[in-house]
């Protein structure tokens, strides 16, 4: 990690200590931490010096949102968030729209991103939210669904139709018509902050349409889900490692039949396989991240590869994790049970496990093509 990386590592540890068990439990963070971390650029460290962040590169980045998703997965979701949203400023919008929004989400303000919709989830091109134009205004309708960090944000990327095209718009959280409703219980990530968004006729200047044109959708929408699919992956990483520590210390210290757990060769493959699982991830997310540091043309590609390795590795380590603790680790309060419910949404968010076999597959149908 570079200097800047660890820094904000130590900064993180330092804030998080010991208490993401007792955020899960609760279902919050506390918003003066997020805004402390997001002032202080952790929750969108690729931001260059120039408007207000550090500048890192994805792999350091990477290995950043793996720190943070070793501790708090919940947290690592805010700063996925953050992250996406500073992104997709910064590859759909022009100079001043830079200018304008990147400064305020190295800050301290929240950011969230709208994707899905009750009709358009896996697929977004069903997408209904409808962004129209109206003079010196544009008018925002729709609704969105499960949008992390929602519950939390002051600016919310949403995007939606737009002449002829897709892109997205800049939309203050406590805008007129503006409505946001926690999601309740959710499985995993439990104070990420998961929100569904009404837009009924929201009125913001036409100067927050990104880019202020209609771009293909799935240009408008790749940029985003790129950089988050990378930090989820990342965070995946996080998760494993977590589980590893924990399965190892547990299993060196306990003993059964008179020899500690580790010793026994069943539990040691668990340990083996949760060991190669975490190898497996973190190869796949530093060869993703060298794609995008060399500006590869795979490099969305390699988001996707990277994303679908790293949370099935992850939702199949926690369970491994799971079993090897046994009843140690499966009450809630424990990093082991909280990896177990997370690790499962991670198959699940910026694009499912089976989303991300299409893509693949359809990349390898189109390296075969005569």
């Amino acid at each position: 990690m570079t200097d800047a990386a660890t820094d904000h590592a130590e900064l993180v540890s330092g804030l998080i200590g010991d208490r993401a068990d007792a955020w899960d439990l609760a279902g919050e963070l506390p918003r003066d931490l997020l805004v402390k971390l997001g002032a202080s650029g952790v929750l969108c460290a690729q931001v260059g010096p120039e408007h207000g962040g550090t500048g890192l590169d994805s792999h350091a980045n990477g290995e950043l949102t793996a720190r943070v998703g070793a501790r708090c997965s919940s947290l690592r979701s805010v700063m996925t968030s953050q992250g996406m949203a500073a992104w997709t400023v910064r590859r759909l919008g022009g100079t001043e729209q830079w200018d304008t929004f990147l400064p305020r989400l190295t800050s301290g303000d929240l950011a969230a991103v709208g994707f899905s919709e009750p009709g358009a989830g896996s697929d977004l091109s069903a997408m209904e939210t409808e962004i129209a134009d109206d003079g010196a205004e544009v008018v925002v309708t729709g609704r969105k669904v499960w949008i992390t960090a929602a519950h939390y944000a002051d600016l919310l990327l949403v995007f939606g139709k737009y002449r002829g095209g897709a892109t997205a718009v800049v939309v203050p959280a406590r805008t007129p018509g503006v409505r946001i409703t926690r999601v309740e219980n959710p499985l995993g990530c439990r104070a990420a902050g998961h929100a569904n968004i009404t837009l009924d006729a929201v009125r913001v200047p036409a100067g927050h349409v990104l880019g202020g044109t209609g771009l293909p959708l799935s240009l408008a929408t790749t940029a985003a889900l790129t950089y988050g699919r990378m930090s989820v992956a990342w965070g995946c990483v996080g998760i494993l490692r977590a589980c590893l520590d924990a399965a190892a210390t547990h299993t060196a210290t306990r003993e059964q039949s008179g020899r500690a757990l580790a010793e026994h060769q069943l539990v040691a493959r668990h340990l083996a396989e949760l060991y190669v699982a975490e190898r497996h991830a973190t190869r796949a997310c530093e060869h993703a991240s060298a794609s995008w540091d060399t500006g590869s043309p795979d490099m969305a590609v390699d988001a996707v590869h990277a994303k679908y390795v790293a949370s099935r590795e992850a939702a199949q380590g926690a369970a491994r994790a799971v079993q090897l603790l046994a009843s140690a680790g499966a009450s809630d309060g424990h990093v082991v049970a909280r990896a177990y419910r997370d690790a499962k949404l991670m198959e699940v968010i910026e694009g499912t496990s089976e989303i991300c076999q299409l893509v693949l597959a359809r990349h390898m149908r189109k390296k075969v093509r005569p």
